[in-house]
């Protein structure tokens, strides 16, 4: 049985690996104010960023989704791992050594199967880049040195290679204490008539990291005529590898995608290299695979996929580049960034390119050059007879639809003036209506749906408005609803400014009940008052549930809505919430008195008619007085 992590270890971990350095590998955060951060929600589909993070904290949470939590929920969701693998890779970065309780459990055997498979893939890169230095990978050895990549190169990258024997690489990993289920889970080994035989055999080798910067596959290059197998081999779809999802390079140019806003799409591994080496350190690379939907989703997290933005595809001027070039106009409309295409004049890639010319015209063709869409109709209009009527209207016909898809409406007005010019059609005005037309049945079509409600449209404003508090379903146009969820707020992110009073106060004046179970929440884990710096720990372990623990962290996100957060602000919601609960109270007590009427119990009458008095006059001094009177 797999011992138990020790508690305090755990809360070494959380404390030493700060949330906003984790997230950040995975999505760009920006300044949110209140000393949050914000960013686009890596769990849930979004153009407006509605995840925040609080830095202060150790919390994230997603307005969208709700996603939310600390270090470790993040971490654990992100990379789909158990607690106990999450805790185990945090305390590695943090130099943290755990102790598990229980007796008898060895972490190196007993791991999970992500961490496992990681583990696999991080042994055998070092394998394959000790072998690149053998008399074996000669061959490989000049394959980068033809290309302009030397020794030095070689290791920035990580390039390695595979040896030619059978099972080279199976029988080093057994001997590390892998088992054979790992290895062919892994997909760096296969099923051989007597047992597991290496995947990759004779191959140059290069390592794909995930955006955070693990190693879960190898693409490998063939070198040799007698190698029956693809030019290109990647690692099979395994629980850690999905092509679909894995950009070559990200991990090295994800900090300068940020930064810059800007993305080179390449075609290949020796395309990246060439880029990163001649200065061009935002380039990456699919998989194996056609640019698509996933890889989108990764580069806008980075981008903050805002309309100054900028994705630059390179692609060959043959043919199959071409149609590279036009898939990838097809996802054009899922960036709110700028696409553009560069292709070299004599259509070498970046790696030939800097062989023959050099780094400067490598950083030269990566400069915005033609839009991905004018590109697509110039590819769409050179296949017509633009001699004749009819192959005029045959290309309009193709071509309009692609201008109607452009979201900024100014553009679209002028690509449809420069459409009907490459068309030689004399009326510019029938084309630009008939390109209006399309796109207003494309918005019909459309409906409003949330993509077409949400999404930023190029051209215009793209700063995301603050998020609007969502959690359980509740009326928040109720200014009660609007108010308690302020003073919890406060409570949970600024408890000095209502303390001690916000601790005399019932669960039953929040009337809103999600908003009760947390005010719960915080009597349970002892109060407000002297908060410990565990407070918002003991807050959330205090819920009955993962869906009011869910709001707990939530409200401790959230913004407050206040240009200046201090007592008076504090003090005013406390006797916002305060009055009200007396108003309700006064309502209550008056029907008792019209229901006792004239007849009732003298005494009982005269407790109820006191009663009263006592809760007009503290509610006149809460209007007269504020937060003094509390």
């Amino acid at each position: 049985m797999a011992g138990r992590i020790n508690d305090d270890d755990v809360k070494a971990v959380r404390d030493a690996v700060p949330i906003d350095a984790v997230v950040s590998e995975y999505l760009q955060l920006r300044n949110a104010g209140g000393g949050n951060l914000k960013g686009l929600c890596p769990f849930h589909d979004e153009k407006s960023p509605s995840f925040q993070v609080s830095p202060s904290k150790g919390l994230f949470h997603c307005f969208g989704c709700q996603e939310g939590g600390d270090t470790i929920a993040f971490v654990m969701k992100i990379d789909h791992l158990s607690f106990s693998e999450t805790v185990e890779r945090l305390a590695a970065k943090a130099g943290i050594t755990l102790r598990y309780e229980e007796g008898g459990y060895n972490p190196g055997h007993q791991r999970g199967e992500r961490i496992r498979l990681i583990e696999a893939h991080k042994v055998a890169a070092q394998f394959y880049a000790d072998q690149l230095g053998s008399p074996e990978a000669e061959i490989g050895r000049a394959f980068l040195a033809e290309r302009g990549f030397d020794q030095a190169a070689a290791a920035h990258f990580g390039v390695g290679y595979s040896p030619a024997g059978w099972d080279h690489l199976t029988r080093y990993l057994r001997g590390k204490g892998f088992s054979d289920k790992e290895l062919i889970l892994s997909g760096l080994s296969q099923d051989g008539r007597r047992g597991p035989i290496d995947r990759f055999r004779g191959r140059l080798m290069w390592p794909i990291k995930d955006v955070g910067g693990e190693i879960v596959g190898f693409g490998a290059r063939k070198l040799r005529d007698d190698d029956n197998g693809p030019k290109y081999l990647n690692t099979p779809e395994t629980p850690i590898y999905k092509k679909s999802q894995v950009l070559y390079g990200i991990d090295l140019a994800k900090k300068d995608i940020a930064k810059v806003s800007r993305a080179v799409v390449v075609e290949g591994y020796t395309d990246v290299m060439a880029c990163h080496l001649a200065g061009v350190t935002t380039a990456i690379a699919t998989c194996g695979t056609a640019f698509g939907g996933d890889h989108i989703k990764i580069l806008r997290r980075l981008l903050m996929d805002n309309g100054s933005a900028r994705v630059i595809f390179t692609f060959d001027g043959d043919s199959a580049g071409q149609k590279a070039a036009l898939r990838a106009f097809e996802d054009d409309q899922k960036f709110a960034a700028e696409t553009y295409i560069a292709i070299a004049p004599d259509g070498m890639d970046p790696c030939d390119l800097r062989l023959a010319k050099g780094d400067e015209a490598v950083v030269d063709l990566v400069q915005p050059r033609t839009p991905l869409f004018e590109f697509a109709l110039r590819q769409i209009v050179k296949r017509y007879d633009l001699e004749t009527p009819a192959g005029r209207a045959a290309a309009l016909d193709e071509a309009a639809p692609v201008v109607a898809r452009i979201k900024n409406i100014g553009a679209q007005h002028e690509v449809a003036v420069q459409l009907a010019g490459m068309l030689g059609i004399l009326d510019t005005q029938f084309v630009v209506k008939r390109v209006a037309q399309l796109a207003r049945w494309a918005r019909d079509r459309g409906g409003k749906g949330p993509e077409r409600q949400q999404g930023p449209q190029r051209g215009y404003d793209t700063a995301a408005p603050a998020p609007a508090p969502s959690g359980p379903a509740l009326n928040l146009r109720s200014p009660a609803h609007r108010t308690e969820r302020e003073l919890l707020k406060l409570a949970l992110q600024r408890p000095e400014l209502v303390s001690p009073a916000f601790d005399a106060y019932g669960v039953d004046e929040f009337t809103a009940p999600p908003y009760a179970a947390v005010r719960q929440c915080v009597q349970d884990a002892g109060g407000a008052t002297g908060a410990p710096a565990d407070y918002l720990d003991a807050v959330r372990e205090a819920a009955p549930n993962d869906t009011v623990r869910a709001l707990v962290t939530e409200l401790a996100v959230e913004t407050i809505f206040a240009k200046t957060v201090d007592e008076a602000y504090a003090g005013d919601q406390l006797v916002t919430v305060r009055l009200r609960a007396v108003d309700r109270r006064i309502r209550d007590v008056q029907g008792t008195l019209a229901r006792l009427g004239a007849q009732g119990d003298p005494e009982q009458l005269a407790a109820v008619q006191n009663e009263l008095w006592v809760l007009t006059q503290y509610g006149q001094s809460l209007r007269n007085n504020g937060a003094a009177a509390l």
